[in-house]
């Protein structure tokens, strides 16, 4: 599938569902490529692939080595690397830091996370020539501020902010919009108040894509499935079942036959 661009990732509004999954390393970014769109190197890395509980301690160092990965094992594929907390607090030091992802990596986009209070934010970096994704909703890096994970737009007044928060980052310049955790009727009037992509996680179908963190729709993350995950594959237990099988033929002597020795 060739790489999509910018152009053509917009021009899929209204055409067809965009396909986006996070990706931490070569490896998975290799198998996933062929049917993603997109692949985002998400900060959620930080719990799948780090072990932590939420993301607020991913730093740049962790996203640029991720997201380096992620560019050679899917050299083909459009990637955008998520700034961590804390990475975009002001114009200066979000240049600073999106300037370090373009410079120490391929990386075709940045995600930051906000609505209207971060449009100057976007503005800045794509007056500077940084491609930036938008994320509105449910903002996992605001989640203490906010005393837990809320779905959002169960009022009026938040269907309307949110839509002005879409709108302002589309004319900030943002290329394309990730809305989570909101109704999915008001995820809907978003995505049709502005003219870039919306993609959707937890947020109904009437959006212009998908994306879900590649650990939880393949069932390999146990700790926790969000309510608007679909397991695709039960992963941790066929790891755990191979896992077993060999542990049990190096216990009994059975592996390495002779099929598997020089």
């Amino acid at each position: 599938m060739k790489k999509l661009t910018i152009g053509s990732i917009q021009k899929c509004k209204g055409v067809r569902k965009l396909v986006m999954i996070t990706a931490y390393d070569a490896l998975f970014a290799r198998l996933l490529s062929e049917s993603s769109d997109i692949l985002l190197v998400g900060d959620s890395l930080n719990m799948s692939f780090g072990g932590n509980s939420d993301t607020l301690s991913s730093t740049m160092d962790q996203m640029i080595y991720h997201t380096q990965a992620v560019c050679k094992g899917a050299p083909e594929t459009f990637v955008i690397t998520d700034m961590p907390f804390g990475t975009y607090c002001d114009e200066k030091t979000a240049l600073e830091n999106a300037i370090r992802v373009y410079r120490e990596t391929p990386s075709d986009a940045v995600k930051i996370e906000g609505g209207a209070d971060k449009a100057h934010l976007v503005r800045h970096l794509t007056s500077n020539g940084i491609a930036v994704c938008g994320h509105i909703g449910l903002l996992p890096q605001a989640f203490r501020a906010e005393g837990g994970y809320k779905v959002k737009g169960k009022t009026e007044h938040e269907a309307l902010q949110l839509i002005s928060d879409a709108q302002a980052i589309q004319e900030a310049g943002a290329f394309i919009l990730v809305i989570e955790g909101v109704k999915a009727d008001v995820a809907t009037r978003v995505a049709q108040s502005v003219s870039i992509p919306v993609i959707g996680i937890g947020a109904g179908n009437g959006v212009d894509g998908q994306v879900l963190v590649f650990s939880d729709m393949l069932g390999l993350y146990e700790p926790f499935v969000p309510k608007f995950v679909k397991q695709y594959l039960n992963g941790a237990a066929i790891v755990k079942e191979a896992a077993k099988t060999y542990a049990d033929e190096v216990e009994n002597g059975e592996f390495p036959n002779e099929n598997y020795i020089y």
